[in-house]
């Protein structure tokens, strides 16, 4: 089905979400009876703003589920980009709608469309969002772990610089590289900024480097706050290596994958570990 354009507007309107249709204003509202009439008389549900937003975007912007399968049941294209490269599954992300992600993977949403300038991937969505359930699904269906935005690089950044832990705790079991840089800045530096020593011990724990220098030559106890807990910690990790026990459980998660086979592998194989070091 074509995607139609919608008639330009005045220069009043500035060209922004200029002509919304009355398609656009009931799948922005959620409301569904009002939609079926629309479709039923055959308004067209790829009718796009000047923007190249469908009605299907701001469904899954506002979390309407039920509006979504209508507009996908009428024959709605799943991955229309807006003039930012949204697609209606980033919406549906960063409104953290589960059931609208769910919907869109169904009727084969692209997980990893092409990043650009202007818009981040599906998966940095959820963790701005602080999603795992999302998180969790997105990368169960092949999610690009590293997939790298200009402005947060890859998703695991972000998900630190928002102080999302449990975002942070389920990309980091799916294998994220802890050690990621972008311009030699890691997740690291993003959680000291924030003070959250609960996502520094957890990205410790799972082998980040606490002595990585960014472009400006800081570590990421540099950025933290003199004397408060993401300092203490960060320093306290600075100065005495890790346990054989850590060391161990560092180098079992590299090497197993990341499976869900693996996580409840990594538990037995930490349990034997543990019990080695404590007989010895």
């Amino acid at each position: 089905m074509a995607v139609t354009p919608a008639r330009r507007s005045s220069l009043h309107d500035l060209g922004l979400w200029a002509d919304r249709t009355a398609l656009h204003e009931a799948a922005f509202q959620g409301r569904a009876l009002q939609l079926i009439r629309l479709i039923e008389s055959d308004a067209s549900v790829n009718i796009v703003t000047v923007d190249n937003v469908t009605p299907l975007h701001e469904a899954c912007l506002q979390a309407h589920p039920h509006c979504a399968r209508l507009l996908l049941e009428a024959g709605a294209q799943v991955d229309v980009r807006t003039i930012h490269g949204s697609t209606p599954l980033c919406n549906a992300c960063s409104s953290g709608s589960l059931e609208c992600v769910k919907l869109l993977l169904k009727y084969g949403a692209k997980i990893n469309p092409s990043l650009t300038a202007l818009t981040a991937s599906p998966l940095h969505e959820a963790c701005i969002q602080g999603s795992p359930e999302i998180v969790r699904l997105l990368i169960a269906n092949g999610a690009n772990l590293e997939a790298y935005d200009v402005h947060f690089g890859p998703p695991l950044h972000i998900a630190c610089a928002k102080a999302q832990v449990e975002c942070v705790k389920e990309l980091l079991l799916a294998g994220a590289d802890v050690n990621s840089s972008k311009f030699h800045e890691t997740a690291l530096h993003h959680a000291a900024r924030l003070d959250t020593p609960d996502v520094i011990e957890l990205l410790v724990e799972f082998g980040a480097n606490t002595r990585q220098l960014d472009n400006s030559g800081l570590k990421p106890s540099d950025y933290s706050k003199p004397a408060s807990p993401s300092c203490l910690c960060l320093k306290f990790y600075e100065s005495n290596p890790l346990s054989l026990q850590q060391l161990c459980r560092i180098a079992v998660r590299r090497a197993l994958g990341t499976t869900a086979s693996t996580v409840i592998g990594l538990l037995d194989i930490s349990h034997i570990i543990k019990s080695y070091l404590q007989f010895h």
